[in-house]
This record gives C-alpha cells, structure tokens and sequence, in this order.
C-alpha cells in the first residue's frame, strides 16, 4: 500500500513540475519553427498561373492589353493578403549580346521589404513545337534499307482487329524517318526477288545486305509461289522457313520475324494455296500449317546446322512481362509509349541462346521463369531477328522499339532562331507584418 501511495506522489510531483515549466517557459512562434519559404511560394504560384493558361496566354500580348489587369488580379488572389509581390516579363533574345530584354513589370508595392523571395519560370509561347532530326541508319556506314512486307496476295494471323497491310502502313509513318530509304514489299514475288538478292525499287540507297526485314502477319509469313513450288514433296514449307533464316544469315538482314504469337507457325500466299489448297489452316483460305517446325527450321537456317525438321513445341507462356530498363530509356529517348506491361504466352526459351549460339543485343521486355517474351538476338556470325512472343492484339510500337533500340540512331535538334517565342517570369515576394 505505502508504494503505490509513493507511486502516485512521484506522478503528482513530475506533473506539477512540468506543468509549472511549461507556463513560465517562451516558446517560439510557428513561424520561427516553421518558416514560410518565399521561394517555394513563388514557383507554385506561378504554376498554377500557368496550369491555367493566364500566364501563357497573357505574356505574350501586348502591354495594353486588359488581360494584363485580370493576370494582376489572379495574381493577387492566389497569395497571401500579407504578400507583396513584383513579375517581371523578359523577353529571351537569340543571337544577341544581351540574352533577356525587359517586356513589362507588375507590383502591388513600391517595396518589398527587407526579406525577400524569388524564383524564375520560362514559358514557351503555345506556337512552339519541338522538332528534329534523326539519324539514318545506314548513313555512316552499311545497310539503311528497310523493307517492310505489305504483300497484298498474303494474309495474317493473331493480329486481331488489323491486317497485315495496315501494320505496314503504320510501320513505315513510324520508322521510315530513321532510315535512309523504306520499301513496301508490295506482294510475295517482290519478297522471292529480295531473297534472291534483287533490288526492287528504284532508289539509289536499296542495299538488300544489311537491310531490316520486317513481317506483319502475324504468325503466318509470306511464301512466294516461286519457292513453294520447289519445296520437297508433299510440300515441306518448314523447309522455306529454312531457307528464310539462311538468307538472313546470307545477306546479314535484321529480320523481324513476328508482330505477335509464335513466330513462322504458318505459310500465306493466296494464290498459290488456291491451286494448291492442302488443308486450309482455321479454314482460311491461303493459310496453312507449319506448326513449331517453322521456327526451329528458321533457327537451323540461321545457325548453318544441317535441315532436321522438328516440330517440338519450345515457347512458353511466363503471363505478365515488363520493359526492360533500356527499353523505357528507349521509350523515352525516342517518345514511342507502349503499355509498360504485356501478357506473353509464346515466349521464346532462353536456351535457344546456346543452341543456335544466339547473343541477346537487347532485350525488349524482362526475362521471367527462363523465356524471353521480346527481344533481338544477334547470330554469332551472321544475321539478327527480333521475335515478340506476345499474346494478341499485336502493337507495332513494340517491334519499332526493339528495332531502335538496336541501332540507337541519334536525334539532332533542330536549330530554332525565332524570336518573341519564349519569356523569363521573375516573381518577386515579400511579407509585411514582420515575422
């Protein structure tokens, strides 16, 4: 009993000490602990002027214009009562001895005090665009071709909601700046002369060597009648997709095998499937089946191993992937923005590395569960392919991401000389009232 009684005369005596401290003691004021930054203030201020266009849309008229009376109003509604301030407009002068030339100035005091803030906030007139120019791949040093198969006698597959012509249409706005000429593969007799090394346009830059290659059917790829004709009995198209990676091996293309689902799973040519029907793949007529045969054919073609058909199913399905880290740098360098993340489900295997001695160049999306769902992959002696093992819909910017990726052609600004399209807002405050 008589310790808990000491107990509480311990807690009586601390809390009346503390107490009688806290009356006698001076604490400081809030804004002593916590003072208001003028600075911080500022630059918010003029943010918030300019999210609502009447900084932006204000300084660039006239010094007679009214509205510079409503921006003096907002102005004064968007600080303190106990704020006084001074903006200060300057006009950016190019290719002059002096950068900044004063445009006008408003205050609400003759003063500002003793104690000061200030920051600076450049707006851009909403005439100015930003514009460049890229590099050309190919311009110093080989290749700069870029064919593009557009081939109208062909279909496609798993590329819902597009046709294999509209991806081309869409891949050439998107890549043709970037190289030094870009050539619509227009049907499949076009694409048999490329592969036997016949130029088809008329342009002085055409250089079937080093050229990029890219297919937009899908899973299916274009056979010319004039190869089809010549495959061993009973028509081996798995055979072609052989010859297919030994030309790209040949010629050094960069061949983008894919815009979605599993790579060279079938054969498209509409004419000669319609005398020579087979077994029409989904009941398409001009689509037949290879089956995963096509893929590994195309990866012994690449690799100069021996033909072996084999129809082993290698992909996998890891389900959801993320870009790569270089590949986001890559989307922000050249402002291309696909979703960050996709579902895959015929992601190559990693081991195809080491049996078609295949190097990664750059990968497209993160490795996951041992498969890579995007990525170039560079042939230890000939020859590179990009491979997208994504489930539909397809997504050209992700094969245009890959593809620069690889070659990193760089961008050059354009030299902009006009005047009266940017101005320095300084925005001075000070506090009345003292501290």
């Amino acid at each position: 009993m008589m310790r808990t009684i000491e107990i509480l005369l311990v807690i009586v005596i601390i809390t009346g000490a503390f107490i009688i401290a806290s009356f006698f003691a001076v604490l400081p004021s809030p804004r002593q602990v916590s003072p208001m930054s003028l600075e911080r203030l500022a630059l918010t201020t003029l943010q918030q002027l300019d999210v609502s266009h009447d900084l932006s849309t204000t300084i660039f008229r006239p010094t007679s214009d009214p509205s510079w009376t409503d921006l003096q109003i907002a102005l004064s509604a968007s600080l303190p009562s106990n704020m006084v301030y001074n903006l200060t407009v300057y006009d950016v002068v190019s290719g002059s001895n002096q950068l900044y030339q004063l445009d006008n100035s408003i205050s609400n005091a003759e003063s500002l005090g003793v104690s000061t803030g200030s920051t600076s906030y450049l707006v851009a007139s909403s005439n100015v665009t930003f514009s460049f120019t890229p590099e050309k791949i190919g311009e110093h040093g080989s290749g700069g071709t870029l064919y593009i198969l557009n081939c109208s006698d062909a279909s496609g597959w798993w590329i819902t909601g597009y046709t294999a012509q509209k991806l081309a249409e869409d891949l050439y706005g998107m890549l043709s700046p970037y190289f030094q000429t870009t050539i619509m593969v227009q049907n499949t007799t076009q694409f048999a002369q490329i592969l036997d090394n016949v130029t088809i346009s008329n342009s002085p830059y055409e250089n079937i060597s080093d050229a990029v290659v890219i297919n937009t059917a899908g899973e299916a790829i274009p056979i010319p009648s004039e190869y089809a004709q010549n495959l061993p009995p009973p028509q081996d198209y798995a055979k072609f997709c052989f010859i297919l990676g030994q030309k790209v091996r040949t010629y050094n293309w960069t061949f983008a095998s894919n815009t979605v689902g599993y790579p060279l799973y079938y054969v498209t040519n509409n004419g000669w499937f319609s005398t020579h029907p087979g077994i029409p793949a989904w009941g398409i007529s001009g689509l037949q089946s290879i089956g995963p045969a096509g893929l590994n054919s195309f990866l012994e073609g690449l690799d100069n191993q021996p033909y072996v058909p084999n129809g082993i199913w290698i992909t996998g399905s890891p389900g959801s992937v993320h870009l790569s880290s270089e590949a986001i740098y890559t989307c922000n360098y050249y402002g291309i923005y696909p979703s960050y993340y996709q579902t895959a489900s015929r992601a190559l295997p990693s081991s195809i590395t080491s049996t078609y001695d295949l190097n990664v160049a750059n990968y497209i999306f993160n490795p996951s569960g041992g498969y890579i769902a995007g990525a170039v992959y560079r042939q230890a002696t000939s020859g590179v392919f990009l491979a997208l093992g994504l489930t539909r819909t397809p997504d050209i910017r992700l094969t245009a991401l890959g593809l620069l990726d690889y070659y990193k052609p760089r961008l050059y600004r354009s030299d902009y000389t006009s005047t009266g399209t940017s101005k320095l807002v300084v925005l001075q405050l000070g506090q009345m009232g003292g501290t």
